[in-house]
Parts: C-alpha cells; sequence; structure tokens
C-alpha cells in the first residue's frame, strides 16, 4: 500500500475528523467495529513459524477474512488463559482493577496523536481487556454489567484486540503520567500472549524470535557470518583510521562477554556504532570476546510471551557460563535492557556464577549492575571518560550538530539519561536538546517498537512517529540540528525512515536521504577517538564521509 505523501498525511492528521481533532464519535465504543484493511494490519505469522514455536493453532489467515479459522472452544481458551495470568501475575489484576478512567493518558500516547482512535487512547485500548475481565472475574459482575461496559468474549472483541495490541508499542509513556502508575505495556503484553494461545499473531515478531532462537540472533545470521560481517567492519576501520582491531570470537577465559543487537553489525547505520564499539576497545586494550551463539542482545520475547523472554534472555548467560567470563557488557539497544532490569531475577537471576561487574581499566564497581551482573555501554564509556581514560577530539565531530533521543527502554526501563548525554559534552563541539516535554522520561517513541517495524504498516508507523519527527524538526529549524542520536538498535532502523519521510533532505548533496540522520552515541565516540598509530591528519569519519577537523577549516 502506497503511503500518502508528506504532506497530505500531515494535513489527514491535524484536520481529518477525529477524537483527537474534536469531532465526537458517532457511536458508543462498544458498538464500533473494527475494519481490517491493507495498511493497517501488519501480516499475520507464517504456519512454520507458529509451529516452531509450538503455538497453537498454525494456518494461513488474514485479518481481512471473515472467518479468522479460530480452533474449537477457543472463547474458553482465552478465558482460561486470563485466569491462570490473573493468578500468576499480581500486576495484571491490579492494573485491571484500579484505572478510574480519568484519561490523563490519553493525549499522551503517540499512536492516539497520530490517528486519533479513540480505542488508541491508553486507558481504551486496556479498557478491551478490561470489559471481557470484568464480565468474567470481577465480583459484581452480574449485578453491574451493563453499568460497568461488561462484555463477553467474542469474534468482535478477539479482533479488536489483534488490531490495537499491534498499535501500541509498549513504550510506557502513558504510565509516566498515570497516577495510579498503571502499566499499559503489561496489558498490550497480555492482551498479544492471550491472543497467541488461539494462534493469532504477526510473523515480523515470530520470525524473527525464531531466529535467534535457532542461531542466536534475530537475524538468521549463521556463526561463520556474524564474524565475516565484524571481519568487514574491521577492514573498513582499517582504511579509514590506519588501526588494527582485533575483536576475538567464542574465547574462553575473557573477561568480558560483549553482547549487542545483531543489527549493529548487519545494516547501515547500525554498523557505524559497531565501529565505534571496537575502536573503543581497541583504545582501552578490552580483555573481550564476542559470541556467535548468543550473538543478539535484543529479544522479541518481550513483544510475545514471558515464557519467550525468559528463554531468549537465558542464552546470553548460559554463554557466559560457557564461555567463563567475569561479567557481560552490553551494547545500544532498548528492550534488551527492559528485560534486563525488569525480568532478570524473576526469570533468570539472580547470575551468583558471574562477579559483580568491575571496570578493568578504571576500577569502578558496578554497583547497579549488582544482580544482573550487565553494565550498559553508555555506562561503561561515561566512566571512561570521566576518569580520562580516552583520547578525544570533539572536533572531528564538527560536522555533526546532534540532538538526542531518548530510548523508550533505556530511559524509562533503567533510568538511562545522564550517561548518553555526558558522553555527547566531551565527543560533539556542541548538541541541542528537544523540547522538556518530550525528552527522559516523558520522551516521544520511535513510533515502530515492539515488533512493528514493517513496512506493510508504514502510515501507521508515520503517524505514531509524527509526535517524535516534529520535535526533531523544530531543533533542525531553530538549531541547525542535523544528527538523531540515540541508543537502541531499533531506533537507529525506526527513525532512519521517520526521518527521510518527514525530513527529506533540503540540501544540494544527491546522496542524501534526510536533512537529519540518525546515528549510535558509540559512532560518535569512535569518531572522537585519537587513535595510536592512526592516519597522521586522519580526514575520514566511520561512514567515510569528510572530517571538518581544524585543517580542514584552515
Amino acid at each position: 500500500m502506497a503511503i500518502p505523501k508528506v504532506e497530505e498525511l500531515r494535513h489527514a492528521v491535524a484536520n481529518e475528523p477525529n477524537l483527537f481533532t474534536g469531532a465526537i464519535p458517532k457511536k458508543d465504543w462498544q458498538d464500533s467495529f473494527t475494519e481490517f484493511k491493507e495498511g493497517n494490519f501488519a501480516y499475520p505469522a507464517k504456519p512454520e513459524m507458529v509451529e516452531y514455536h509450538k503455538f497453537p493453532n498454525p494456518r494461513i489467515w488474514s485479518p481481512t477474512d471473515d472467518d479468522w479459522k479460530l480452533p474449537d472452544g477457543w472463547e474458553d481458551i482465552i478465558l482460561q488463559g486470563l485466569k491462570e495470568r490473573l493468578g500468576k501475575f499480581r500486576s495484571l489484576k491490579v492494573f485491571m482493577d484500579i484505572c478510574v478512567r480519568c484519561g490523563a493518558c490519553a493525549d499522551k500516547c503517540h499512536f492516539f496523536l497520530g490517528t486519533g482512535d479513540p480505542k488508541n487512547m491508553p486507558v481504551l485500548r486496556a479498557e478491551l481487556l478490561r470489559s471481557v475481565y470484568r464480565n468474567e472475574f470481577s465480583v459484581g459482575r452480574k449485578i453491574l454489567s451493563k453499568m460497568q461496559g461488561n462484555r463477553p468474549m467474542t469474534v468482535k472483541v478477539l479482533k479488536e484486540w489483534f488490531m490495537y495490541a499491534y498499535q501500541c508499542t509498549e513504550c510506557r509513556r502513558c504510565s509516566v503520567f498515570c497516577p495510579y502508575g498503571i502499566d499499559t505495556a503489561e496489558v498490550t503484553m497480555m492482551l498479544r500472549e492471550l491472543l497467541h494461545l488461539v494462534g493469532v499473531g504477526i510473523n515480523w515478531i515470530l520470525e524473527p524470535a525464531a531466529n535467534s532462537n535457532r542461531t542466536g540472533n534475530h537475524m538468521g545470521l549463521q556463526p561463520h557470518t556474524f564474524k565475516e560481517n565484524i571481519g568487514y567492519l574491521v577492514d573498513d576501520i582499517k582504511d579509514i583510521t590506519g588501526v588494527d582491531v582485533h575483536p576475538t570470537f567464542n574465547r574462553k577465559g575473557a573477561e568480558i562477554l560483549f553482547i549487542t543487537p545483531s543489527a549493529d553489525v548487519f545494516a547501515e547505520p547500525g554498523i557505524y556504532t559497531a565501529m565505534g564499539y571496537l575502536l573503543l576497545f581497541e583504545h582501552i586494550g578490552l580483555d573481550y570476546t564476542f559470541s556467535t551463539y548468543a550473538s543478539e542482545g535484543g529479544n522479541f520475547g518481550l513483544f510475545t510471551s514471558n515464557e519467550m523472554m525468559k528463554k531468549l534472555n537465558a542464552k546470553m548467560y548460559a554463554e557466559a557460563k560457557r564461555l567463563g567470563v567475569k561479567w557481560i557488557l552490553g551494547g545500544e539497544c532498548g528492550h534488551m535492557w527492559r528485560v534486563l532490569h525488569q525480568y532478570m531475577d524473576t526469570m533468570n537471576g539472580p547470575a551468583d556464577f558471574l562477579e559483580v561487574p568491575k571496570s578493568p581499566i578504571t576500577g569502578t564497581v558496578f554497583d547497579n549492575a549488582k544482580s544482573t551482573k550487565m553494565v550498559h555501554i553508555s555506562e561503561f564509556t561515561a566512566d571512561l571518560i570521566k576518569h580520562n581514560k580516552l583520547k578525544l577530539d570533539p572536533q572531528r565531530n564538527a560536522h555533526r550538530v546532534p540532538t538526542f533521543h531518548d530510548s523508550c527502554n533505556p530511559a524509562r526501563a533503567m533510568g538511562l539519561m545522564d550517561e548518553p548525554r555526558y558522553i555527547l559534552d566531551h565527543v560533539v563541539p556542541k548538541w541541542y536538546e528537544m523540547n522538556e516535554n518530550c525528552i527522559r522520561e516523558k520522551t516521544y517513541c520511535c513510533g515502530s517498537g515492539t515488533g512493528l517495524n514493517t513496512g506493510e504498516i508504514m502510515e501507521l508507523r508515520m503517524r505514531a512517529g509524527l509526535p517524535r519527527a516534529n520535535a526533531v524538526q523544530d531543533v533542525n529549524q531553530r538549531f541547525g540540528v542535523n544528527c538523531l542520536a540515540n541508543v537502541c538498535a531499533i531506533d537507529r532502523a525506526t527513525l532512519t525512515a521517520l526521518m527521510e519521510y518527514w525530513l527529506p533532505p533540503t540540501g544540494d548533496d544527491p546522496m542524501a536521504t534526510t536533512d537529519v540522520p540518525v546515528a549510535g552515541i558509540s559512532e560518535l565516540v569512535g569518531n572522537a577517538l585519537i587513535m595510536d598509530g592512526e592516519i597522521e591528519n586522519r580526514d575520514q569519519g566511520l561512514r567515510f564521509e569528510e572530517l571538518v577537523t581544524a585543517e580542514t577549516e584552515g
């Protein structure tokens, strides 16, 4: 499905009749029906992917079909699944019971801002599940049924669940503004988990999860391919800097196991971030190794089910144990860090066979990682800078004027907000913050996370990403910002598409695809590092772009 032109979509978001632009719905939300059409849903999971994960009811089906080929007794399967989860997850029952429908979350959701669909208000998206919960499990369900808005489990309800569970990126911005702290992402996770009980899911999530389980990474890269890809980056670093870097793979006895998202060694612009890692580790002489079997930090289980999340997280720790490392250093990822900080201990931890992480360069003990034994690359790098262990020339990034996008999971799930900014202060001459209402814990989502980074819903993604794009456009116009820095592999992919759409190139460069390219923080670190033995008067950045140094300016 073709996506509208920029001005057409901008006009549609601001003017088409919907709840956000002031139009009052003609029907009660319970009386409106979900309409599936090409462009507003992600493609269903392939039967072989459903079978691989041992999920029930593998088949070929389409959301546009009247008959979804659900199994016999599917209603009871869903309700029994909900009952089991209410008993297992105390938070789910709390979130079902305490919402007072105040609406504080409504205009905080990027999907509601981009679509105006009332069912994309977090309060109403969760009500799709709450209404069934109250009908089946609340104390006053029979007496107060109509007054409470209770609903039986029907095909219509199931289709709503599928539509709106996959129009939520589990970013948790709404929870920041909820007076009760309801985590709507947890509600979305439960909706998706229940849908999988009857074979309703999307391929863009199940296939990467299958790849990760089979080969160790989402991309499905075999061990030799993973190693070869890093080898290509090593060659590029040599051409650009004149420096040989020496990564190792599956090396037993290394002090540190380094795990990063596989996209960082596979696709632009992530590969430039990976080059930054390699230069940093060579610069400080770090004793580390990659694993070609646990070659993925991301965890698509977070978007699927708690059991799959647990299984995919466990592989990193199994490999750390096999290799006999002391602790784990993690790359720039988003959902990897939410899993680590919010679920690791109750699922796989504590990792007592590893040591509390201690920097071999500065001696800093990372007590915050005492349980997980895993440190974020930005924490590690910021500590190196603080202790003056890096030789940096920020002028090498003078051609970049960044702003910083707080990735949802590192910011809201682990509180990683100051360290990337501290790094930016030392690796670029200047950078600018976006509006205070859309950074740090209030950050807007990229609009395509939680497994929604798929081409068939591109218009929906661009709508959802508009609040972030508007904030970037603001600093681009006011301060000349020309780089969107972040610490998330999914962001590096999704924000690139977002910037190319909403901020297309306006200059004379025929190779440019946007006015604001996306970069990982570690790429900027790699550019700024002064390496021993490097080419004299180095004049290229990690993208082979010309560096604006004192020499070139003169």
